[in-house]
């Protein structure tokens, strides 16, 4: 009898017991590689199939910078206030509780000090679930808070950038980050304490215009969209054609806006390298 022919007839399996394939087992990247999330995970969120850097938030950032994930989160419970009242199809207070809900995040980025490589390290690191890494209040307070944090305890200072720039429900409070943010790295720089700049895929709008490019060092992951107009947005304005990679990270190096490209797992290795050799000490081995 052939295997596939059922011998017991009118067998039924209710709806409760039927078993879906568990989502998130697999990650497709856009060149349509098929990768185990498990695999994915080991590889710091970079396909082996085709060198693709999918989009991590702090958590990920923090534990690939940080020895052994170790670190004191600074000024966790600030969260963003309604002072314009705003409100588009839902008010605003609504959608921060909701984005908090979703993505168990205050605000969109964190920030803390540890160490890295053996010595302290101040990172501060956007997280684009939380409303597309806009640029509101709190950001704009808890790296300006950051930069004091390392100029009081002179600890070098990490900004991990990833935002679609600023966020539209606090309007010109919004805006007024990138001045508040650019004075605080001034004051960082007269202390002579190093700032590396990193852009992760996207880095635009306002965060392009202050913090994201105001670094002794500017790098980036490979393939980062940083811009400070997206690509759609200027070929709609110009009417013309882009060149390919406009606005990807190599275009950007290519055009004397960055320092260098550094793939995932060699971030934490090249960031001390540069501290380092900003402060002319001996350079750290692993």
């Amino acid at each position: 009898m052939a295997w596939f022919k059922r011998t017991d007839k009118g067998i039924h399996t209710l709806t409760e017991d039927k078993k879906d394939t568990p989502k998130g087992l697999w990650y497709k990247t856009p060149s349509g590689k098929i990768i185990d999330t498990e695999e994915l995970k080991k590889n710091l969120y970079v396909s082996p199939e085709d060198g693709y850097h999918v989009r991590i938030g702090s958590k990920e950032y923090f534990e690939l910078f940080f020895d052994d994930n170790t670190f004191k989160e600074l000024d966790q419970n600030l969260t963003s206030k309604d002072p314009l009242n705003f409100e588009d199809t839902v008010k605003y207070p609504e959608r921060v509780k909701a984005a908090q809900e979703k993505t168990n995040l205050k605000d969109a980025v964190r920030t803390a000090v540890g160490k890295s490589m053996g010595k302290d390290i101040v990172i501060a690191a956007m997280d684009f679930a939380f409303i597309g890494g806009s640029m509101g209040s709190v950001v704009g307070e808890k790296i300006a808070r950051a930069i004091n944090y390392s100029i009081k305890h002179r600890v070098p200072f990490l900004m991990v950038s990833k935002s679609g720039g600023a966020r539209m429900m606090e309007a010109s409070l919004s805006l007024m980050q990138l001045v508040k943010t650019s004075v605080k790295l001034a004051q960082l720089a007269e202390a002579k304490i190093p700032y590396i700049s990193l852009c992760t895929d996207p880095t635009t709008g306002g965060t392009t215009a202050s913090f994201a490019m105001l670094g002794d060092i500017n790098i980036a992951e490979p393939n980062a969209l940083i811009a400070f107009a997206g690509p759609r947005v200027v070929k709609d304005t110009t009417g013309k054609d882009l060149p390919e990679g406009f606005q990807r990270s190599e275009f950007v190096l290519e055009h004397g806006f960055l320092d260098g490209i550094y793939e995932r797992k060699n971030l934490k290795k090249q960031v001390n390298l540069y501290i380092d050799l900003i402060q002319n000490i001996p350079v750290r081995s692993e």
